[in-house]
């Protein structure tokens, strides 16, 4: 087994708080290419897409127009603040909540394959939200060292 530096060395870290960076970087990446791929078609053209979608559903049309055009840009941001881990507890809430409305919305449309994969998306914000404490290698744990030597923050 290799040599691990000393526990107060400054780039030591658990396998726990690793293993949190990862899985907390690629659900960020994931979240952050589902808006950047639909900002870079174009809101309308992904918001005209979810409107032919929803036709048939009770849901009034502006409704999914505004949430079809908000959508892209609320999933880069939050994306994007997963990846660094900034305001993660925030992040992962928003979220959470984001993919209930999808739930929903999947669930209106009897698509059950597709609430299916929502549901793993459910767990993951679920698994990272509950295992918070180990958000250590983010900028979040960054600043709560720069506040209090050493403890790991759980924002």
């Amino acid at each position: 087994m290799a040599d691990m530096p000393p526990p107060d060395s400054r780039f030591a870290f658990s396998n726990e708080a690793a293993a949190y960076a990862l899985l907390r970087f690629t659900l960020g990446l994931n979240i952050l290419m589902h808006g950047v791929v639909r900002l870079a078609m174009g809101p309308s053209v992904f918001a005209g897409t979810l409107e032919k979608g929803f036709a048939e559903t009770p849901l009034p049309l502006p409704w999914v127009h505004a949430f079809a055009w908000s959508l892209p840009f609320f999933e880069t941001l939050a994306g994007a603040l997963l990846m660094v881990g900034a305001w993660t507890r925030a992040a992962l809430l928003a979220g959470g909540v984001l993919m209930a409305v999808l739930v929903f919305g999947t669930a209106l449309r009897s698509q059950w394959d597709t609430l299916g994969l929502q549901m793993i998306y459910v767990a993951l914000y679920s698994a990272l939200l509950g295992t918070l404490r180990f958000n250590t290698l983010s900028v979040d744990g960054w600043r709560a060292r720069g506040s209090t030597a050493g403890a790991p923050h759980s924002r």
